[in-house]
């Protein structure tokens, strides 16, 4: 039976060592973040926006491509005062078509803004020194897309488009003072001004 207790013991300072040295990066925080979307892929939903043509697609055809402004989630919907507002710096000899007939339509001119993506951030690295906020090492990984359409009387009078194919960041986060650097703001002498 004292066998038993020192091989069970042995075992156990084993596992311990090990995880020290290999630094337990499985036990690290993972985020995955997914839009909800009919797309599974950037190339889907670039393809969906080919589609879409100013001033002949109408919502229910965009909604066959898979921008359904009912059902799917994330959407922005923009009025004709926020259209004016984040075109105000375009000259009006670069601004299109789209957005002056916009602009005229007022009220009845409506700017719809779906953005799909696949987000995933995984921590990775020593477990010991990210938990003690001494280095942390993030992947970030993924694809985002943002589809702006402006629609007049049901028909899209305009699009506009920014993607991200393929999103892929290291971040190292490095705390000399592990987790004392979040305090060291406490300790700062505050200035005294006259």
């Amino acid at each position: 039976m004292n066998i038993n207790v020192s091989g069970n013991l042995l075992l156990f300072t084993l596992l311990v060592t090990t995880a020290i040295i290999t630094g337990c990066a499985a036990l690290l925080p993972r985020t995955t973040t997914i839009s909800k979307s009919p797309w599974k892929s950037y190339r889907e939903v670039v393809d969906a926006y080919d589609k879409v043509i100013p001033n002949k697609s109408s919502l229910s055809e965009i909604r066959k491509l898979g921008f359904d402004i009912y059902s799917t989630p994330n959407l922005k919907i923009l009025s004709y005062v926020d259209i004016a507002v984040a075109t105000s710096t375009l000259k009006r000899d670069v601004a299109g078509d789209g957005i002056e007939a916009c602009l005229r339509a007022r009220g009845i001119c409506t700017g719809y803004v779906f953005e799909p993506q696949v987000y995933i951030s995984n921590r990775y690295g020593n477990f010991w020194l990210d938990t003690f906020n001494f280095k942390r090492k993030t992947l970030e990984s993924g694809w985002r897309f943002r589809a702006s359409f402006l629609v007049v009387d049901s028909v899209v009078v305009e699009k506009f488009w920014y993607g991200e194919p393929l999103v892929n960041m290291d971040k190292e986060v490095v705390n000399p003072l592990g987790p004392l650097q979040e305090m060291s703001g406490i300790f700062a002498v505050p200035k005294i001004g006259l």
